[in-house]
């Protein structure tokens, strides 16, 4: 297992990443706490709640359930978790502990800096995208409507604790959906990671997760590191956006039915590859090696029917755009981004275009 110090405004914490991760919460103070309570699914309690608690040492925790997928991501959801946190007498010292994928540590995150003007929270991802990537950094976060994300805050945990044994559970098809952000923290990391990442994209699979710890923990790191320097996404964090803007565009285009997050990131990374190479930053023989490593990482449901029109409008309502100018973060080779928003649509389109006819997986 793999420790990382996050430094917050306030104070730090520790993101722990590898076999035995869940048992660092036997240090953790929790006699201070009036009630544990903890936010899941049921599908998931009932395969990995009884290993959890033995193994984190939590007593008398109270589980709170939501049903699983995007749709959980909802006011009405915070206001129906916000109510069973009331009725089973949560106070201002109660902690919540979110156990699960983005969706539980997003809402879990958003009803902990609300409930009571604030209580402490605790992140035990479930997920490979939420272990490296979503539940570092203290984003948190809920829909409205189509848009993703539009109502959040920056809340950090008390304690990250990502267990890789809990991801063999998982199917194949999340399993390496996560990975795709793993392939983005390695282009913004350099070499060293992204070539680790290409010589084990073939073998990724849920069997086998207990023996990737230390992949996950080097992608972590890399989001631990930009978040320590940049907590409120001021600008050094945008570089987490790679492959984001088209993703979330590609997500709301299709109603959220057709791709998963990590999914949607990997044609993220493909369509900027070719829009950096187009605009003469990225060279072509880098574009084709970020294109492969892609394809090996996993298979990305298809494009087709996607109206680009429709992705060119949602574009500049991505949250992260100012004054509707998008802020596009453009590999230049891997181990290097820059960001720009001086960049001609009509170049934005024929990246998208040309991808979308297959030209990215050349």
């Amino acid at each position: 297992m793999q420790r990382f110090w996050v430094t917050s405004k306030g104070f730090k914490y520790s993101v722990n990443v590898g076999r035995g991760a869940w048992r660092v919460f036997r240090d953790f103070p929790q006699d201070c706490y009036s009630a544990i309570l903890v936010l899941t699914e049921a599908h998931l309690w009932e395969r990995w709640g009884k290993g959890f608690l033995r193994e984190s040492g939590i007593k008398n925790s109270q589980p709170l359930f939501i049903p699983s997928g995007e749709s959980s991501k909802s006011v009405r959801m915070v206001e129906t978790v916000g109510a069973e946190l009331l009725a089973k007498r949560a106070d201002r010292r109660s902690l919540l502990v979110a156990f699960g994928g983005g969706v539980v540590g997003d809402l879990g995150g958003f009803v902990a800096s609300t409930y009571m003007r604030g209580i402490d929270y605790v992140q035990a991802p479930t997920t490979v995208l939420a272990q490296v990537d979503s539940a570092i950094g203290g984003k948190t976060a809920v829909n409205v409507g189509a848009m993703k994300n539009l109502l959040g805050t920056f809340y950090p945990p008390r304690l990250v604790l990502a267990e890789p044994e809990v991801l063999t559970s998982l199917d194949e098809r999340s399993f390496r959906s996560g990975f795709f952000e793993v392939l983005k923290h390695a282009i913004l990391a350099g070499p060293r990671l992204f070539s680790e990442l290409e010589e084990r994209a073939s073998k990724l699979v849920p069997k086998q997760a207990q023996n990737l710890g230390g992949l996950l923990a080097r992608a972590a790191k890399v989001k631990v590191e930009v978040v320590s320097r940049d907590e409120r996404e001021a600008d050094l964090r945008r570089v987490l956006n790679l492959g984001h803007t088209f993703a979330h565009a590609l997500e709301e285009a299709s109603s959220y039915k057709r791709f998963l997050h990590g999914e949607a990131v990997g044609w993220g990374i493909l369509i900027v590859s070719r829009l950096a190479e187009l605009l003469g930053l990225l060279d072509p023989a880098e574009r084709v090696r970020i294109a492969r490593l892609v394809r090996q990482t996993g298979s990305l449901p298809g494009l087709r029917g996607v109206r680009a029109s429709r992705i060119l409008d949602l574009l500049p309502q991505d949250k992260k755009a100012v004054a509707g100018r998008i802020h596009w973060v453009l590999p230049e080779r891997i181990g290097k981004v820059r960001i720009s928003d001086q960049v001609p649509m009509n170049l934005v389109e024929t990246a998208f275009r040309e991808v979308q006819r297959g030209g990215g997986h050349d």
